[in-house]
């Protein structure tokens, strides 16, 4: 039978696939020799990744080497399917014992039948696994290679009796056990959490303390990067400009999915691409990595989900503030943060991961917000008749809106440290919607949020010859219990007019919220001209404001 070839297109959506998908190797990513030592070691370790970075497709291209090499037998199984279970060990059992029955048949064509019921009736539901596993190894003539995916999917005492019962039978490998178990997930093993069915909490590291390593998957290096996009170009003819590499750099940081969903957007849903003749540029890149965060993308929707977690948000709060911590939060939450992707140590300062997530999360933080906006806040407004943006008219609008609503929005928020800058953000980020980007720079210690609002216009011309407009706002607020609110001024436009000056921008604002409740309204809202720095500054409202090219 004939078969029909389908052109390859880059991967969003699970294990990728040779024939049909642009790959990086998947062996070169997790270090094969080192993962084929610890198995021959006899180890049992914990190999983990935030969501869709290609932790799926790597360990089946790694049954399929072990296997092939002929010395073990290597059977992967999902064990997502027993999530339901919850703390019902029987019936997550016969879950995990009917996925390994169809694995065993997927991947090394034995005879051996599973009779998950049976099995859980007789063995006992937290005995059912190990003696499952001890009779088929045993009846294997090479030892036996287990990889479990999504271990960490599993839920309250199924997670515990599945770690238990691989601990119990470890001491019985080669011969009537697996020889070396993997264990796959978004974090290791030690940052479980698990809830008990009668309500006590354990950690996973104390019922699997036989964990040799805990090895991670990477990101794309930007070298891989150039060779994953270079592969489109050598199957399609269709180039990516020089300067696309540094700026999918910048947005993803090398997060495969994150790579292959910019690739996707602007080579495939961009429909005027598939014209292989044009080029894709950096101005296209730009609008695929927008659309991506309009459409909440369901990778984007699963990263938001965490914002909510106590030991995720008590991280982020001091983040979108620009603050420094109240108190060193635990090792352990950062390095949960850093498992599930969303931040990264650089020179031993902790970032959020890449420019999209920087941009993701304040907008989906603010999203309801954004959507009351839409009632009271028309984009064109603020559009000048050439298509350029108003700034100074949408700042004086927002100085308006806080001034009347301040405190109840901020009530609203989860995140009331950064409740001021949340405002304007969604304030601007509704009105740049669909014609703009904002670009946002914060970190711990900075005391600062710096935003730059690129503007294209006019709309309806080719996203290749728009002009562009460049907005640098710096946000500052001067706390209940400032030392120096004295300083918070100059420092401000000191801080803007480096910001204006390195990001090349034609406009520069300087926003200054007063949180001193001594102060009345009308002494935080002012306007004044100065001059600084041989430019001309205009201060008004709480809002400091200056074009960084003095005419």
């Amino acid at each position: 039978m004939d078969t029909y070839k389908v052109a390859k297109f880059f991967n969003t959506a699970g294990p990728g696939k040779e024939d049909m998908n642009y790959m990086v190797d998947p062996l070169r990513r997790i270090d094969y020799d080192e993962i084929r030592t610890l198995i021959d070691q006899q180890r049992y370790f914990v190999l983990h990744a935030p969501r869709q970075t290609g932790k799926t497709t790597s360990l089946l291209a790694m049954v399929k080497r072990i296997n092939e090499d002929s010395r073990y037998y290597c059977v992967y199984i999902n064990v997502e399917p027993a999530q339901t279970a919850r703390n019902d060990v029987a019936q997550g059992m016969m879950s995990i014992l009917t996925e390994l029955n169809g694995s065993i048949t997927n991947f090394i064509d034995k005879a051996f039948s599973i009779e998950s019921a049976k099995i859980v009736e007789a063995k006992g539901a937290h005995s059912a696994l190990s003696a499952t596993l001890k009779d088929f190894c045993e009846s294997l003539d090479k030892p036996l290679v287990l990889m479990i995916d999504e271990i960490d999917s599993l839920i309250g005492d199924t997670l515990i009796s599945v770690l238990r019962q691989l601990r119990g039978g470890y001491v019985n490998r080669p011969d009537k056990f697996p020889i070396s178990v993997i264990l796959c997930g978004v974090r290791d093993v030690r940052d479980y959490r698990i809830h008990m069915g009668n309500g006590d909490i354990i950690t996973g590291g104390s019922c699997f303390n036989i964990k040799a390593e805990s090895l991670r998957l990477g990101d794309f290096s930007k070298e891989e990067i150039r060779e994953l996009y270079e592969q489109h170009t050598t199957e399609t003819g269709q180039v990516f400009e020089e300067d696309v590499y540094p700026k999918v750099w910048d947005l993803t940081h090398g997060q495969p999915w994150l790579v292959n969903a910019l690739a996707l957007q602007a080579t495939w849903r961009m429909r005027e691409n598939r014209d292989r003749s044009r080029n894709i540029t950096l101005d296209m890149i730009e609008e695929a990595a927008n659309e991506l965060i309009l459409e909440r993308a369901t990778h984007l929707d699963q990263l938001i989900d965490k914002l909510r977690e106590p030991r995720v948000s008590g991280v982020l709060k001091a983040f979108l503030a620009g603050d420094d911590w109240k108190e060193n939060p635990p090792e352990d939450d950062i390095q949960y943060i850093i498992d599930l992707g969303l931040m990264r140590r650089e020179d031993k300062t902790l970032l959020i991961s890449n420019d999209i997530y920087r941009e993701v999360i304040p907008r989906q933080l603010t999203s309801v917000l954004q959507d009351r906006f839409g009632e009271t806040q028309k984009q064109i407004w603020y559009i000048t008749p050439d298509g350029s943006l108003d700034m100074p008219k949408l700042l004086r609008a927002f100085q308006q809106f806080f001034r009347e609503n301040s405190e109840i929005w901020l009530e609203r928020f989860d995140y009331k440290e950064a409740g001021f800058q949340l405002l304007l953000q969604a304030f601007l980020q509704r009105i740049v919607n669909s014609g703009g980007l904002i670009d946002r720079e914060y970190a711990l210690g900075r005391g600062r949020v710096d935003l730059l609002v690129r503007w294209r216009y006019p709309k309806d011309a080719d996203i290749n010859t728009r002009k562009k407009q460049r907005i640098v706002i710096e946000l500052k607020t001067i706390r209940v219990k400032s030392h120096h609110p004295g300083k918070v001024l100059p420092e401000g436009l000191e801080q803007t007019v480096r910001y204006a000056k390195a990001s090349d921008a034609d406009e520069s604002h300087l926003v200054i919220c007063d949180e001193r409740p001594d102060k009345t309204w009308d002494e935080k809202v002012y306007e004044r001209t100065e001059d600084y720095d041989g430019r001309n500054v205009g201060v008004w409202g709480g809002v400091i404001t200056y074009d960084s090219r003095k005419s």
